[in-house]
């Protein structure tokens, strides 16, 4: 512990990369007695089983992990059990608890959101805030109950969105504040000196799970809509469209007011840069991958004739 005072002991769920200094930060401040993660799944092209990053960085700082395929059969709340937890932490676990592992500890558990709740109660907060392009999200401290993301919350620190920030990029910061979250507000929560705050439901939105088919680019909709959509969906699950038989995986974009002839999807191309009509203005393919092929900026897109003048994307 660095010579630093244990002020509880503390159960850590969490599975992917934005979870992990707050893993790091808990580590500095509690005597962590357990970490559950998911379970390895298989990844990449040759869907070896790799074990998420939570539980890589717990193995490295000799914690002891868990990774059960089911919460609900009491096996987990046994588990929890015999390690006498003073709260539970979470940081985008992946599932929901139910009320028997919730009532564990003492202090129940306390979740670190990604998302100025009431809004963005969900699977995707980061993603979505970018999709219906908010100026601000942020992490918020919740005391957590059966519901999702339901319960009272503890404390909200906002965060402003970069204008062209994905939803990677904006995972990597809410990934640092939710640390500094564990560091200041967490151990002030413990000790009973933040008020709980129920949240006004009248006021929430949903962020429920990306699903493939939300990433096809619709070109009647404006561009700066399909700007955030695609910031959103990067790097997974990524905004795609259709260039005759084959796909095109859309990564980087840019929106401009003005708008060009022809139909929603038509691709013009001006001073070998490739610009495609919507809706409303036009948008500027910026970087894309073709079914088959390698990543490739938008001037290589037109020099290898895989965009070109005349062209209808998703037609």
């Amino acid at each position: 512990m660095n010579g630093k005072p244990v002020l509880f002991r503390a159960v850590f769920f969490g599975t992917p990369a934005i979870a992990l200094p707050t893993l790091r930060a808990l580590a500095d401040s509690a005597e962590i007695v357990g970490v559950v993660t998911q379970p390895d799944r298989p990844r990449g092209r040759g869907l070896e089983l790799q074990a998420p990053e939570v539980k890589t960085l717990a193995l490295e700082l000799g914690l002891e992990v868990t990774q059960p395929a089911k919460v609900r059969n009491g096996e987990l709340r046994d588990w929890l059990r015999a390690r006498r937890p003073d709260v539970l932490v979470v940081l985008a676990y992946g599932r929901i608890l139910p009320s028997d592992v919730l009532e564990v500890a003492p202090h129940g558990a306390i979740n670190l959101h990604a998302s100025l709740l009431p809004r963005y109660r969900g699977a995707a907060p980061i993603a979505w805030s970018i999709i219906r392009g908010e100026a601000e999200t942020g992490v918020s401290l919740m005391q957590m109950d059966a519901g999702m993301d339901t319960g009272p919350v503890l404390s909200r620190r906002a965060l402003a969105i970069g204008e062209d920030e994905t939803a990677g990029e904006l995972a990597v910061r809410l990934g640092e504040l939710a640390a500094e979250v564990t560091r200041t507000d967490l151990p002030r929560a413990i000790r009973g000196e933040l008020a709980a705050e129920p949240q006004d439901d009248t006021l929430a939105t949903l962020a429920p799970p990306l699903e493939r088919e939300l990433g096809r680019l619709d070109f009647t909709r404006s561009a700066r809509e399909l700007r955030n959509l695609v910031r959103g969906l990067a790097p997974r699950p990524g905004a795609f469209t259709s260039v005759g038989l084959k796909t095109l995986r859309v990564a980087s974009v840019r929106a401009s007011d003005s708008t060009r002839a022809g139909a929603p999807g038509a691709v013009h191309v001006e001073d070998g840069v490739p610009w495609v009509t919507t809706g409303s203005g036009s948008l500027e393919i910026l970087s894309a991958q073709l079914e088959g092929k390698r990543p490739a900026s938008g001037r290589d897109l037109v020099n290898g004739r895989v965009l070109r003048p005349e062209l209808v994307l998703g037609g």
